[in-house]
């Protein structure tokens, strides 16, 4: 038999002798979680503040010619199906070709580096597509680009690369109000 003493009372509180007591303490705990895993995936606090990246697809297509919407803000849009890629960096817009000049890879967008990067031999590249480190020996291919009204338009069989004609390659961008 018991002891009537040693037995805890009928109103005691089950959670007392926990850690987390308080709702307070509970939702600290699950704030640290969810920003372990965060960091887990990569995501940092500068990536608030990264260049943003969307996915497009062009308005309209002539030819070679595709129709994109101006971009309004700085950051990056990528159209797979045409394999362009589309940056704005203050008042100039470029177009690229979404593949690394090394070894035709798909590029990646990093935003919170603010940079492309290629997946496969590292090669980084600025916003602008100039090169910076790497395996590869140029800069990311531009296509030539004009602006019609609101939109820019691409045309992808006029690439521009920087080692062939470094001139025509430092023009194709076009500047916006």
């Amino acid at each position: 038999m018991r002891d009537p003493a040693s037995a805890p009372a009928a109103n005691a509180n089950p959670c007392s002798a926990c850690a987390n007591s308080g709702r307070r303490d509970f939702l600290l705990d699950a704030l640290r979680a969810g920003a372990i895993a965060l960091a887990a995936i990569g995501f940092s606090p500068a990536d608030a503040s990264a260049m943003p990246l969307r996915l497009t697809s062009a308005l309209a297509a002539s030819g070679t010619e595709k129709s994109y919407a101006l971009p309004s803000a700085d950051g990056v849009q990528i159209d797979k199906e045409n394999e362009v890629i589309l940056s704005r960096v203050g008042r100039q817009v470029y177009a690229f070709a979404l593949a690394c000049p090394h070894q035709n890879t798909a590029l990646r967008w990093e935003g919170g580096d603010h940079r492309f990067q290629c997946p496969k031999h590292k090669s980084t590249y600025r916003p602008d597509g100039s090169f910076i480190e790497g395996r590869a020996t140029r800069s990311m291919d531009r296509y030539a680009i004009r602006l019609v009204g609101p939109n820019v338009v691409v045309d992808v069989d006029a690439i521009v690369q920087e080692d062939l004609d470094k001139a025509r390659w430092l023009q194709a961008f076009v500047s916006v109000p």
